[in-house]
């Protein structure tokens, strides 16, 4: 099918439902073709097994431990801020 571009942008919905359909669309210009919209190839599904990358890494035991006071200044523009305990809200 064959459409020129002011029909393109007036129509383009319909155009894609016909794309999705599996029919190619060409867009002319004065009756010169300068594009197509065509449906997309849809990808593979790459399946990943679990455990492929067993014994290649590996996280330190100490990951999640806090950082040295030194190192944490660094973060905070050389003063750690002052730390508020969180108030709990009493039930009524």
């Amino acid at each position: 099918m064959e459409v020129n571009i002011h029909e393109a942008k007036t129509h383009l919905s319909r155009l894609l439902q016909r794309v999705a359909a599996g029919e190619d669309v060409t867009i002319a210009r004065s009756g010169v073709p300068i594009a197509r919209l065509v449906p997309v190839a849809p990808e593979a599904k790459k399946i990943r097994p679990l455990g492929m990358d067993r014994g290649r890494i590996w996280i330190a035991d100490d990951f999640d431990a806090p950082l040295p006071d030194d190192l944490l200044k660094q973060f905070y523009g050389g003063e750690l801020p002052k730390l508020e305990p969180k108030s709990r809200k009493r039930k009524k």
